[in-house]
């Protein structure tokens, strides 16, 4: 391999997996998320659960309905590339800390609520909220992030294989949409919890 392929290789293969400099803020989030969950204050869990949910729900939105089908199923392979290499990483820590703040604060907050008690009239309506969620966890957890992570791992190598990173985008689109249908499905049982 000649001095400029190399040097074109590693400047192609640059970037972090994981953005370090992303971890302080991860960090900040989740102490303060600890220290409302401890306290036990009713303002505090609402926040990190509306907080977390609505930032968690306009991103599955964007990316489902609008990144995925609209600009990256339309993006050359090259591009899609590209793109992969800035966005992914991101993703990597802002999608699983919105939704440790959603679900965390969700649930103590249903807790400290008392709506956990099957004799309250949101109770069912919860549990169909937990279910959904559930789903959307298993699809995050057995598709998305798999295929995030894949997607960098194969662009960290020498030469990238174009069709995998094709391959791999495709899965991450179609879940991004059904993660983004599923996100609609919570609004509805969300805003219905908060009017009985």
């Amino acid at each position: 391999m000649t001095s400029a392929n190399q040097k074109s290789s590693t400047k192609a293969n640059d970037f972090q997996i994981v953005p370090l400099k992303g971890l302080p803020i991860v960090a900040a989030v989740l102490v303060g998320l600890i220290i409302a969950i401890a306290s036990n204050k009713l303002w505090a869990l609402d926040f990190f659960h509306v907080v977390g949910g609505a930032l968690w729900t306009a991103t599955d939105l964007f990316v489902g309905l609008f990144i995925g089908p609209m600009v990256l199923a339309r993006l050359s392979i090259p591009a899609r590339i590209e793109f992969s290499k800035r966005f992914m990483p991101k993703m990597l820590l802002i999608v699983p800390t919105l939704v440790t703040m959603t679900l965390a604060g969700g649930f103590q907050l249903a807790r400290h609520l008392g709506y956990l008690s099957a004799t309250q009239p949101v109770h069912n309506w919860l549990i169909v909220a937990f279910c959904v969620v559930g789903i959307m966890l298993l699809v995050a957890m057995g598709s998305l992030a798999p295929a995030n992570l894949a997607i960098l791992f194969e662009l960290k190598k020498p030469t990238p294989n174009p069709k995998i990173i094709s391959s791999l985008m495709r899965r991450f689109i179609y879940g991004s949409a059904i993660l983004g249908v599923m996100q609609v499905a919570t609004l509805i049982i969300m805003t219905r919890v908060a009017t009985l």
